[in-house]
């Protein structure tokens, strides 16, 4: 008897993402657009990485924290866009076995506690380049730099490969739909029959540690930077700084209200009801803003792109016109 409920409670191998269903018309539209964000995406910050590694100019911590975050940004949409695409196309049919389901979880929890910490880490170094230039290179070095890389990245294998360990511990045996375009940790909480509660309390735990500190810490550090920039005596540098802050305050701003909303605030069925359309926010627009607000917008990341034209462009035409000669002669 005891052997027969151990099967039941094994028989699901594979969830069904509902995803986007009914769309009607706007299947081939939606895919079109997200497949043009995905396009995008991905050029943008693998044009960051490129800049930042082939160009002197850029190697600095601040540029440092860029491409790393350029490199989070690929992995993190290249984890949830494809699988989504695949969805959208074939009208919510998309299936995926549990395992990679729970995988696909546990990188997106990776990827994104490491984005936030990544981010207080980057609001640091704003606030000392601005409010203590002159202790900013001892302050903002590239060990130190590497170090809070490093520490983002190994404080989020850590908390999430206790998430990791209690989802393997779970049993699903009764529906597989999952109402999401992805494997979002409440949805699949919603279909397992063992006891969630550990679970449920240790990812808010996490969620508290993970988003809250680097969120606070971001605001408090950019309220300092307003607060330097308010005092500058150029009217047009004023506006610039203010103009660029801004901007980082807004994407940071939709980053963590939209994390907090979905795994922090209670899972009432109002919430429970927007959290797709919330996670768009943080899973599609965060990584096609970040490249575009932190870098593309840079005078110093414009400049470096422009060198790198002037450098690889001339190689371009001597190897088309070496070729385009060849191919007379023959």
């Amino acid at each position: 008897m005891e052997k027969m409920e151990e099967k039941n409670l094994t028989d699901i191998m594979e969830f069904h993402l509902v995803g986007f269903v009914g769309l009607g018309d706007l299947q081939v539209p939606l895919f079109c657009l997200f497949l043009l964000i995905y396009i995008a995406t991905m050029a943008g910050n693998i044009l960051i990485i490129l800049l930042v590694a082939t160009d002197p100019h850029l190697h600095t911590p601040m540029y440092l924290f860029l491409s790393n975050l350029s490199c989070l940004e690929i992995c993190y949409s290249s984890n949830i866009l494809p699988m989504m695409l695949s969805n959208v196309l074939y009208g919510g049919q998309k299936t995926i076995p549990v395992t990679g389901c729970i995988m696909q979880h546990y990188l997106f929890g990776l990827l994104g506690s490491s984005e936030c910490c990544l981010l207080g880490a980057m609001s640091y170094d704003r606030y000392v380049a601005i409010c203590k230039p002159l202790h900013y290179t001892i302050l903002m070095n590239n060990r130190v730099c590497l170090q809070l890389i490093a520490g983002s990245w190994i404080n989020s294998l850590l908390v999430m490969g206790i998430v990791l360990y209690l989802m393997f511990k779970l049993k699903f045996c009764g529906p597989n739909e999952i109402n999401h375009f992805f494997c979002e940790l409440n949805p699949i909480l919603k279909l397992a029959c063992s006891d969630t509660r550990l679970i449920e309390l240790v990812t808010i735990s996490i969620s508290v540690v993970c988003i809250l500190p680097p969120f606070f810490l971001t605001l408090l550090s950019y309220s300092y930077i307003i607060f330097n920039i308010m005092r500058m005596s150029s009217v047009s540098g004023r506006k610039k700084a203010f103009s660029t802050c801004s901007s980082h305050l807004v994407v940071v701003s939709i980053f963590y209200s939209t994390l907090m909303i979905v795994y922090i605030l209670p899972k009432t069925d109002s919430l429970r009801n927007i959290n797709k359309v919330l996670s768009l926010f943080y899973t599609i627009l965060t990584p096609l803003f970040n490249p575009l607000i932190y870098s593309l917008r840079n005078r110093e990341v414009k400049e470096a792109y422009r060198r790198g034209i002037a450098k690889w462009t001339p190689l371009y035409v001597r190897i088309y016109l070496k070729l385009s000669v060849r191919d007379t002669q023959q």
